[in-house]
């Protein structure tokens, strides 16, 4: 803008110039607040999610706007292994385990029982006979139990306990699937957002030096100021979508290691609790060494 006003000031050009130079100027200028509002939206987020006032947050965040550095490479071991730290595929897993062992259960019940029953007390004809030594009686005596009349019912429990757990089964199918499908699309989308900043990356550049030629004609009477604008104008777009693309190897790697089960386990020295909120229950209640993080192995 400041060369378009110079260049009217001189009589080397008309107002056009000036004023659109000042429209693009004010037009991104404009995008400054609506980034700032969706900056704010978000650590109020987080801060919610987190428990803890917006401004806590931002003393943890700190003031570096910069995006995070993402490593070239991912080590991801075994996904096929590191799946099974997720808690929703050891939940799964669990439920196909438990209703398995409910088929045995049920099955049992086919079967004849054999047991003991007793019982021990002590007797007297008075009171006081009862603290004799020899005031203790007792019995025992064997059982025998068969539901052979319910052999029918016990049948279809034992079916609807089978159909149960290979309902389990296919449940735990579908989350394992589900989980190996998330770590696919991190790994693809991390690796793929890498190959486009390096395009975009070569994009700014060029669209750089063709805006600094696009002056250069422009102060030399070469060309219009319209051809200034649109190579500023395609210059920020693609500033835009390159900070996008960086924004989003980030994340991708970040939704990596999240579909891989990394980050929710509780680890050595930490706390979900925070000790201000440890110290509030203890004045409460007695929790002994409930509260005390146990040591890692």
């Amino acid at each position: 803008m400041g060369l378009a006003n110079t260049r009217f000031k001189e009589g080397a050009t008309d107002e056009l110039d000036v004023q659109q130079a000042a429209g693009l100027l004010y037009n991104t200028q404009a995008l400054i607040p609506a980034l700032e509002l969706s900056l704010e939206r978000t650590r109020n987020t987080l801060s919610f999610l987190l428990g803890m006032p917006p401004s806590d947050l931002q003393q943890l965040l700190g003031t570096n706007g910069k995006i995070p550095d993402a490593p070239a490479t991912a080590a991801v071991g075994i996904p096929a292994d590191l799946l099974r730290r997720r808690p929703d595929v050891k939940a799964a897993e669990m439920a196909a385990a438990a209703r398995s062992a409910v088929i045995g259960v049920s099955q049992a019940e086919l079967y004849p029982h054999f047991g003991l029953v007793g019982g021990i007390g002590v007797s007297g004809a008075s009171f006081s006979d009862m603290f004799d030594s020899d005031a203790g009686t007792g019995f025992i005596a064997p059982f025998f139990k068969w539901n052979i009349l319910n052999y029918g019912r016990i049948k279809n429990n034992v079916r609807v306990q089978d159909a149960r757990f290979e309902q389990a089964v296919t449940s735990y199918q579908s989350v394992a699937l589900a989980a190996a499908r998330e770590v696919q699309d991190g790994l693809q989308g991390f690796l793929r957002t890498q190959e486009q900043v390096k395009h975009l990356e070569s994009a700014v550049q060029a669209t750089s030096r063709a805006t600094d030629l696009a002056l250069i004609q422009y102060r030399e009477g070469a060309t219009d100021y319209t051809r200034v604008l649109n190579t500023q104008t395609s210059l920020l777009e693609q500033q835009d979508a390159l900070t996008l693309a960086r924004g989003q190897v980030v994340s991708n790697l970040v939704a990596t290691y999240k579909a891989l089960g990394g980050g929710w386990q509780l680890r050595a020295d930490d706390n979900f609790v925070r000790p201000d909120t440890i110290e509030t229950m203890k004045q409460r209640t007695d929790w002994g060494d409930l509260l005390t993080v146990p040591e890692q192995p």
